[in-house]
């Protein structure tokens, strides 16, 4: 069963930042700079984050994959547009 995911990095070498970028572009539903929306299975979750760890620096490079509720109440400040199939997730103007 594939669920909604939110994936955030802190890269900080341009090479690493661009591949990292190139690899989520394949998973992801919709994104804005380092933060995107993904739909997974537990098992891509899992092929997803090896794919970024393996070029990820430990020291250097930050990453956070956030598995998201759907039963819970979205909570928004400001005014929002409705994103990829998540209807109830916003981006803040």
């Amino acid at each position: 069963m594939k669920r909604p995911m939110l994936i955030a990095y802190d890269i900080s070498d341009a090479k690493r930042l661009y591949r990292a970028l190139k690899i989520l572009k394949r998973w992801r539903l919709d994104g804005q700079k380092s933060v995107h929306e993904c739909l997974l299975t537990q098992k891509e979750a899992i092929q997803l984050k090896q794919q970024l760890t393996a070029i990820l620096h430990s020291h250097e490079d930050k990453l956070l994959m956030v598995w998201l509720d759907g039963r819970r109440p979205i909570q928004v400040r400001g005014t929002g547009k409705g994103l990829g199939i998540f209807k109830k997730i916003f981006y803040i103007k």
